[in-house]
């Protein structure tokens, strides 16, 4: 990105976030949701995007670029900022970085968009917050994909002592896998 343009950016964000966002942090608190003239704006001014390529339709940030946004992002409360960072993190980079061309495909401009929200749970009770504590893989196979669970349990269910997340109420558990037309 150009200096100017993002320097643009920086001071488009920093006023939002404290003319914006702030003043309804309690909203925010007491709603347990974001308020969706917060979600458009942000969805408007690219948050959702900020850390994807161009041309999935993310801002397409440099590492300092992205760092400096954040620091602007910072501001606000977590809510707020948890609204757009796993898809921008964990969820919109595990596609940049490892999805394949379907999935980047159908999945990105999705996720830089705002259209859907990317998210990360651990399943497994060992592993706390910690996801390179995980144990269970999932192997593809020429006709199945199936569960490999460490020692002691079978390698088609989860051990006994496995915790499972539910979708949240206001999101549909997805696979990453290209949606069906």
């Amino acid at each position: 990105m150009e200096p100017q343009d993002l320097a643009d950016v920086l001071r488009a964000v920093r006023s939002f976030v404290r003319d914006q966002v702030v003043p309804c942090e309690e909203e925010i608190e007491e709603t347990d949701a974001i308020p969706e003239r917060l979600r458009r704006t942000s969805r408007d001014m690219g948050l959702f995007g900020y850390a994807l390529p161009e041309e999935y339709g993310g801002l397409g940030l440099s590492l300092s670029e992205e760092v400096r946004l954040v620091f602007e992002l910072g501001y606000a409360s977590p809510a707020f900022r948890s609204m757009f960072g796993t898809s921008n993190g964990i969820a919109g980079q595990v596609l940049v970085n490892a999805g394949t061309a379907a999935q980047k495909d159908a999945w990105l401009p999705r996720l830089a968009s705002g259209e859907v929200v990317g998210a990360f749970a651990l399943t497994e009770s060992e592993a706390g917050s910690d996801p390179s504590a995980l144990t269970t893989t999932a192997t593809a196979t020429a006709t199945t994909t199936s569960s490999t669970a460490p020692s002691g349990s079978s390698p088609t269910r989860p051990r006994p002592t496995s915790s499972w997340s539910s979708p949240g109420r206001a999101a549909p558990a997805r696979a990453a896998s290209p949606p069906s037309s």
